[in-house]
């Protein structure tokens, strides 16, 4: 994968940008699963599918994250938010409401 500043022509940028993707979305199929897997925990610890406080932690942690890779904070929380909405409902279908 060459860095964006060393494509030489918007073939060879797409090429990365559709490399990085498919690493993206490898990423978000093994966050489902650990989903499953705690939808699966969280009965025998009489958990919820929605703890605000951890929904505040991951929010935290993505905005942080951001703003030490140089990524805009505003749009990894829009981002997560987005990505915890659909776990919880995904967690809510195993374990009810």
């Amino acid at each position: 994968m060459r860095k964006p500043q060393d494509c030489a022509n918007m073939t060879e940028l797409r090429e990365n940008i559709d490399a990085l993707d498919l690493q993206i979305a490898k990423l978000l199929a093994e966050r489902a699963a650990h989903i499953d897997r705690a939808a699966e925990l969280k009965p025998a610890e009489g958990l919820p599918a929605r703890i605000g406080p951890r929904v505040d932690q991951v929010v935290a942690n993505a905005r942080r994250n951001a703003e030490t890779l140089g990524l805009d904070a505003d749009l990894a929380e829009q981002l997560w938010r987005t990505m915890i909405e659909w776990s919880i409902a995904r967690e809510e279908r195993v374990l009810g409401s």
